[in-house]
């Protein structure tokens, strides 16, 4: 079966220059809700290096902050990272920078990443390349907590599928718990063997 290539940036570009919070992150009681859960699957835990793929406007970035000693946000294209810098200034652990994941990947190692409603915009290709970058850059003890909206999407593959190619790209030194499921999303968490 071939799939289509991952979504365009001019598409994310358009999203964004005909309104500034495309999927009203900042206003859903979804997201709210969503993020409420998210927040919970990590546990408590604390983290000393973080990374955010997709981090848009930086709603779930400001959530997830307070977790993290350092946490980087990137995005696709440039229009929200200047909200998220504003929602986030008083955040001296984060950062922000537009970043094409998976072709471009920042330097260090990360104990968490944040994979959030992302993965139907890639292909199965991109998975496969996002996969190899995560388990090169994952700490001994590294989380990827993966989030998928369920319902219809203007992405490359539905919500269901996107997450278990992307769990199936990372193989075997991967264990996988599903923290929640509803009909809208499911929140996986993946940890190193």
């Amino acid at each position: 079966m071939t799939m289509s290539p991952s979504t365009p940036a001019d598409h994310f570009e358009r999203l964004y220059a005909e309104k500034g919070d495309p999927w009203d992150l900042a206003t859903s009681e979804y997201e709210v809700q969503k993020y409420a859960a998210t927040i919970a699957a990590l546990g408590g835990r604390r983290f000393t290096n973080a990374i955010e793929i997709g981090c848009s406007i930086g709603t779930l970035t400001a959530r997830l902050a307070p977790l993290c000693d350092a946490l980087l946000g990137v995005d696709y294209v440039e229009a929200p990272l200047n909200e998220a810098r504003q929602r986030c200034a008083a955040l001296p652990q984060v950062r922000f920078r537009r970043m094409s994941i998976p072709d471009e990947w920042p330097e260090g190692a990360f104990d968490l990443m944040m994979v959030s409603e992302v993965l139907y915009f890639m292909s199965a290709d991109d998975h496969a390349a996002l996969a190899r970058r995560c388990d090169q850059a994952a700490t001994t003890s590294a989380t990827i907590l993966m989030v998928n909206w369920l319902g219809p999407n203007d992405g490359v593959m539905p919500g269901e599928v996107a997450a278990r190619t992307f769990m199936e790209a990372l193989g075997e030194g991967w264990v996988w718990e599903n923290a929640a499921t509803n009909t809208q999303y499911r929140i996986d968490l993946g940890r190193r063997r």
